[in-house]
């Protein structure tokens, strides 16, 4: 097949990029570089320096004749979501509806659509919380995954458009950047390794911070890969069905981390409570049967697996 990855430079595009270059497709990546790096692109993949807003996009689709794009480009951030709303709708939104207006012109088979299970759910009743849960968006960040899977739906019943969305949970593992509640894992170890203060923020009726469901990049990227054939106009959660609260996230990473480096001399960070940010959620957990069932997808990599693959590339590339 060949692909188009937007945010192929990024975290998990790049990731996403390798799997699929090493299956054997041909694969074109799209990135602006705003959070993306140049080390991150597959040598083997076409790279288009630009931005998904750009209405030189049509000229990209007309050349290359995509057969699947795999949109993981995004503002990712939720802070920054409910401090820039309208930057935030601009780039997933208006951005994404220019991805499907190009894919409805060069007859695109099919969207993958990364959207997510961590966001989009809010404050959900049913904990962990399946893919029957009402999407009850938080924050402008959630709100625009959740627009963005209703105008993919749009697109399939108007054009005829398949799709799968993939509803992430939090996502951590090599090429991660420290980067708010989106990055916490590498946040918190390059704070720790560089003798700084990580804070766990909380709610009053949670004194051990918040809870996540964090799944390993490499498990994410078999997702995507089995996406590629399955799950026809299905949204499904990838995460790992677990809720780890954020002090038991510091705690597991600073233990990675004592043992990795045994002989240190050099004093590492220490952690702090903090209040709540705006658009922060106080737990959040997938149910995951769904991705069995369809994609015949289940995460395989523990926490603390997975913390020590990811300390091993940040200590190559970062430390």
């Amino acid at each position: 097949m060949k692909i188009l990855v937007t945010g192929g430079a990024g975290f998990i595009g790049s990731n996403v990029v390798d799997a699929y270059i090493e299956a054997g497709h041909d694969v074109v990546v799209i990135d602006n570089l705003f959070t993306g790096k140049w080390e991150n692109i597959n040598p083997q993949a076409r790279f288009y320096l630009m931005d998904v807003r750009s209405p030189e996009m049509a000229k990209v689709f007309g050349k290359e004749h995509f057969d699947v794009i795999n949109h993981h480009a995004a503002q990712m951030s939720v802070p920054a979501s409910v401090e820039e709303p309208s930057f935030d709708a601009d780039v997933n939104v208006l951005g994404f509806i220019n991805l499907l207006e190009e894919a409805r012109n060069t007859k695109v088979k099919k969207v993958i659509f990364i959207s997510s299970g961590g966001a989009i759910y809010g404050e959900a009743e049913e904990y962990p919380a399946s893919e029957n849960s009402p999407a009850m968006p938080l924050s402008p960040y959630a709100i625009t995954k959740s627009v963005s899977e209703q105008y993919l739906a749009f697109y399939n019943h108007q054009y005829g458009l398949d799709y799968t969305v993939l509803r992430y949970a939090n996502i951590y593992g090599p090429r991660q950047i420290p980067h708010g509640e989106a990055g916490v894992v590498s946040l918190f170890m390059d704070r720790i390794l560089s003798g700084k203060t990580c804070t766990v923020y909380q709610y009053p009726e949670e004194p051990r911070g918040m809870t996540r469901d964090y799944c390993y990049v490499g498990d994410v990227v078999q997702a995507n890969l089995l996406a590629l054939e399955k799950g026809s106009c299905e949204a499904v959660n990838i995460g790992t069905g677990i809720a780890t609260h954020t002090s038991e996230l510091f705690t597991e990473i600073y233990a990675s981390i004592k043992e990795a480096k045994p002989e240190t001399d050099e004093a590492l960070g220490t952690v702090q409570n903090g209040p709540a940010r705006p658009g922060d959620l106080t737990r959040s957990c997938l149910n995951v049967e769904k991705a069995i069932k369809v994609l015949g997808f289940s995460s395989s990599t523990t926490l603390s697996e997975g913390i020590r693959k990811t300390l091993q590339w940040h200590l190559r590339n970062i430390h």
